[in-house]
């Protein structure tokens, strides 16, 4: 998962947050039954009112084409909420609305360069295939003689082969831009956008609630919203999750934090921001150290290579790690409310059962609330973990607040999954907000020049 950012130079800030129950929209697709059903409990437990649940008619899959996320979810959506616009905080998708959002179609114009550069990139892709092929075949003689002809000529195709290469990258650069590649997106961190008429959907737009964000970057914008989603495998644990959170904010979070990273170094130079894998492997270190001194909870912290083994994590209230892809390690029995996820490239690409992906099968082993990507995200798609769950442990932020004020973007892969009001720790609150730093500890914001 490279990280490709460029971002603004900014300064540093926090927008306010103090979400109330009111500020809820709760979205229920209307082809589910138990959408609405659990809309209707959320709201009876939450004391949203019953006006904050919009009903919309949405496929019943985990995936919603473009033009029918714009159709069927937006434009109704925006239709529906115009007129009590700034009491709209945070929206919430409820188990049975789509999960992700597909790309942009290129226009026609887009479709005829496109249908032009086909041949030139099948060209280029047979050309490095027999330059490659000459490379293999002088391998031999040249090693032998390492000045004669062969050597020579082997020397000339690896000059070729990298020209090739490079024409290759640049074509196929072309082919993503007009084909409108990675505007797939989470559709709650597409709905974060609701109110921007016209932006960009390839790749993704800054999150300007990230609590590096100056207020004068948001003069004249409309409000970006919070948003995630009660969805999981089956409706029963999503009623689970509910529960789960309201009971364990009455006396606090109680358990172990697992954290496992990797003993990958910060390498400064060759990520300066610290967003790379050195950065965040840092900002799980930085995490377990925060909860640990200042937050005073009992941390176990694994910083080598290989993931939390079977059976190893018993009693586990927050748990961060990475890099176990598509491939769930059952390591921890899990505290009632806790909050868990594992940094890997398409942990959310599906919520149901039987997939081997970890947002769903933490849900269904007891987890409260996860967060993870519908697509790759690259690192920078995740929020910072010593950032994230410092901000949630102070107990003055709710688990979507927490999740808004370190996201970098929006109209991006990442879902968050869970009770948007639950605060884990606000009987028993573990930080104060001075206690977080921007991780890795030391090094500048991502969104100022290193």
């Amino acid at each position: 998962m490279p990280i490709r950012a460029n971002l603004l130079l900014l300064l540093v800030t926090s927008p306010v947050f103090a979400l109330d129950p009111g500020e809820l929209i709760l979205i229920v697709n209307k082809n589910e039954p138990a959408s609405a059903e659990l809309a209707e409990y959320y709201a009876k437990v939450r004391n949203v009112p019953a006006g904050n649940i919009v009903t919309l008619d949405l496929p019943k899959g985990e995936s919603i084409s473009r033009s029918d996320y714009d159709k069927k979810l937006l434009i109704p959506l925006r239709m529906e909420l115009k007129d009590r616009k700034e009491k709209v905080r945070c929206l919430v998708c409820m188990y049975g609305t789509p999960l992700r959002v597909g790309n942009e179609d290129p226009s026609p114009g887009e479709k005829e360069e496109l249908a032009k550069l086909a041949p030139q990139i099948k060209e280029v892709e047979e050309a490095i295939k027999k330059c490659r092929e000459e490379i293999a075949a002088l391998e031999k003689t040249a090693k032998d003689d390492t000045t004669g002809k062969d050597a020579l000529l082997k020397k000339e195709r690896e000059q070729e082969l990298n020209t090739l290469n490079g024409k290759q990258n640049r074509l196929n650069r072309q082919r993503s831009n007009l084909s409108h590649a990675e505007s797939t997106a989470a559709v709650d961190s597409e709905l974060m956008m609701l109110w921007f008429e016209k932006y960009e959907l390839r790749r993704w737009q800054l999150n300007l609630n990230h609590w590096q964000v100056p207020a004068k970057e948001r003069e004249g914008k409309p409000p970006v919203l919070l948003a995630c989603r009660l969805d999981g495998p089956d409706p029963k644990i999503v009623r689970r999750m509910i529960d789960d959170a309201i009971e364990t904010e009455k006396a606090g979070l109680k358990g172990k934090v697992y954290v496992d990273a990797r003993g990958i170094a910060l390498d400064l130079k060759g990520d300066p921001r610290g967003t790379g894998y050195g950065g965040y492997d840092q900002s799980m270190r930085d995490m377990a150290a925060l909860l640990k001194d200042a937050g005073k909870m009992d941390v176990i912290l694994d910083d080598k290579d290989p993931v939390f083994q079977p059976n190893t994590c018993p009693d586990t209230a927050l748990y961060c790690g990475w890099y176990s892809h598509a491939k769930f390690v059952d390591s921890a029995t899990f505290a009632k409310g806790a909050v868990a996820w594992h940094l890997a490239s398409s942990e959310a690409v599906s919520l149901r059962s039987g997939t081997t992906f970890w947002c769903p099968n933490l849900l269904a082993k007891g987890v409260c609330a996860t967060l993870g990507p519908v697509s790759e995200p690259y690192t920078i798609g995740f929020p910072k973990p010593a950032e994230f769950f410092g901000f949630l442990a102070t107990g003055q932020f709710t688990l979507a607040e927490s999740y808004g004020k370190t996201v970098y973007f929006t109209s991006w892969m990442g879902t968050l999954i869970g009770d948007p009001l639950y605060n884990p720790f606000k009987a028993t609150p573990r930080l104060k907000e001075s206690d977080v730093f921007v991780s890795p500890k030391g090094v500048p914001s991502p969104f100022g020049k290193p």
